[in-house]
């Protein structure tokens, strides 16, 4: 293979390449202040993790920059390639035609330089739970409380059913780690809600019901959510996972799962 065509698996130019690839986080975005800087808190493990490697935020919805913004100004700055990691816990409709859908604007703004993307934080369907994606959601649940007999999975929602059988695949992992009953719970989109799940479990007899959260920053609906299994009794709320350092080590392990770059070809 010509250097022109790309570089040759395994060497040395290859890897050197592929360690200075920058970084390109993409978040869904919201209202909520706090959820970008959640993201740039993110964007700055990450970096300190990878001395040298440019990692940058962009955003879906509500906060700028965009994607293809930022894929415009890596390569108008020199950079050769991206790796896009999407800041989501589910292949919904995010990550199946928004993440897409980012690339194809940046290339009709007239980007050539190859960009490969990374699978999302969750687990994929049939796949496992990554041990650091539990880690996080122990940690924040720990953080939050202790000594609950019962817990509740809370996560943004979504209609699509294959996106919802990950998160209940998450909850089962989650309360098999913990050793507790785990209910999944949906702030919009699907029941139950977190109120209705800790009402759930409480009416089996839990007395200390916690709230471990499958959202990665605060927003509206982490907020409804958080309300709700209060309401109902939740003893304690965990934080969102976007500030638990096992997310940054989750989000370089997809950077270091993604194909090497010798079978993508420079643009014509």
């Amino acid at each position: 293979m010509s250097d022109r065509d790309g570089v040759r698996a395994g060497s040395p130019l290859g890897e050197a390449a592929r360690a200075r690839t920058p970084i390109v986080l993409v978040a869904h975005g919201s209202r909520d202040p706090r959820a970008a800087a959640a993201t740039r808190a993110l964007v700055r493990a990450v970096a300190a993790a990878r001395p040298g490697v440019e990692v940058r935020a962009s955003y879906l919805d509500h906060t700028l920059p965009r994607p293809a913004q930022v894929l415009g100004a890596l390569e108008s700055a020199g950079h050769q390639r991206a790796t896009l990691v999407p800041l989501l816990l589910t292949e919904a409709f995010h990550g199946r035609v928004d993440i897409p859908g980012a690339v194809a604007a940046a290339r009709a703004d007239g980007l050539r330089m190859p960009v490969v993307v990374s699978d999302v934080l969750g687990p994929r369907v049939g796949g496992e739970v990554d041990a650091l994606l539990l880690a996080g959601l122990r940690r924040r649940l720990c953080a939050a409380g202790a000594g609950f007999d019962a817990v509740v999975l809370a996560a943004a929602g979504t209609r699509d059913p294959a996106a919802r059988r990950t998160v209940e695949h998450a909850a089962a992992a989650l309360g098999a780690s913990l050793g507790l009953p785990c209910r999944v719970a949906y702030a919009s989109a699907a029941p139950p809600t977190a109120g209705e799940a800790v009402a759930e479990l409480r009416r089996r007899g839990a007395r200390r019901v916690g709230m471990a959260t499958y959202f990665l920053a605060p927003g509206l609906l982490y907020e409804a959510a958080a309300a709700s299994a209060r309401a109902a009794g939740a003893v304690a709320v965990a934080d969102p996972l976007e500030g638990a350092p096992e997310i940054a080590e989750l989000v370089l392990a997809r950077v270091a799962a993604t194909e090497p770059w010798v079978t993508v070809s420079r643009a014509a």
